[in-house]
């Protein structure tokens, strides 16, 4: 399985995550099927934002509803480790509830997908997607 990102979306993100280097940024990634086509940033209410992150239900729920309104489809989130490797935690697997779901995670410059619920895979849980980036 593959997904497909554009460069500008991409360093969207990286930007994103470079504002707060000392903290995990995070977002929605929306799109459908292959595509990731749109990210919506959010603010990290967790606890400690140096080592977790938790995306603003305010952000959650505006985003489901906007979908359920025709808009732009949720597929998954991003966030950042600031200071470790762009691959999900053994924390991330803890906090991987519900629905599989894409998650994107970048660490300086580097980025990589997986997606969630497949017991067999990274801390049972997380399953390698290849990360496609296009430019324009």
């Amino acid at each position: 399985m593959a997904i497909r990102i554009s460069r500008a979306l991409l360093d969207q993100i990286i930007g994103h995550a470079a504002e707060t280097p000392g903290r995990e940024v995070c977002g929605l990634l929306t799109g459908s099927g292959d595509r990731i086509a749109g990210v919506i940033a959010a603010d990290n209410v967790a606890a400690d934002p140096a080592r977790r992150f938790e995306i603003d239900p305010a952000v959650q729920f505006s985003a489901i509803r906007a979908e359920r309104a025709g808009g732009a489809q949720v597929i998954g989130h991003y966030h950042s480790h600031p200071n470790g490797l762009a691959e999900p935690s053994a924390c991330d697997a803890a906090e991987a509830v519900g629905a599989p779901a894409l998650w994107l995670l970048v660490a300086g410059n580097a980025a990589t997908a997986w997606r969630s619920g497949t017991p067999e895979g990274l801390h049972g849980c997380f399953a390698s997607v290849e990360l496609i980036v296009e430019s324009g």
